[in-house]
């Protein structure tokens, strides 16, 4: 497995990373209805152009596994594909993000105890609770914070 840093964003590389997305939010965002995904899933290629830092897990055979998206100190988005869980690939890219980064927030969804869990355990505690997504939707969002050890 390597991680590089994608400046150029393909059309063929979004829909690898679309995947990656989808399998990922399906196997861990259990709150959300297909319909919910699919209406989701609609903005995430604008979401991965747009992103300013790019970084991606690819397997032996070059293929994306999983992506995390950086904006400022800010994780936007992290995503491993289902077969990847469990491995040890979040940690290293959020390692990856802290130390070239210095990532230093991410928000997650309270109905994602997984995701919750994990970014305690790298080190993040929640400051602040929303009752709705930015959306408007019914999801609470957690603010968490890297807290400097």
């Amino acid at each position: 497995m390597r991680t590089i840093e994608m400046e150029e964003r393909t059309p063929v590389l979004i829909q690898q990373l679309l995947e990656v997305w989808e399998n990922s939010v399906r196997a861990t965002h259990l709150f959300l209805s297909d319909s919910e995904i699919e209406n989701i899933k609609k903005y995430v290629p604008q979401a991965i152009k747009e992103i300013p830092y790019l970084i991606i897990a690819e397997n032996e055979n070059k293929l994306p596994i999983a992506f995390m998206g950086i904006d400022g100190q800010k994780l936007e988005m992290l995503f491993v594909s289902n077969e990847q869980r469990g491995k040890g690939l979040g940690k290293k890219l959020i390692n990856y993000g802290i130390m070239y980064y210095s990532i230093n927030e991410v928000t997650v969804n309270e109905q994602n105890p997984l995701a919750k869990g994990f970014y305690e355990h790298m080190g993040f505690q929640v400051y602040k609770k929303t009752t709705h997504d930015e959306q408007g939707n019914p999801y609470p969002l957690l603010y968490m914070s890297r807290m400097e050890l």
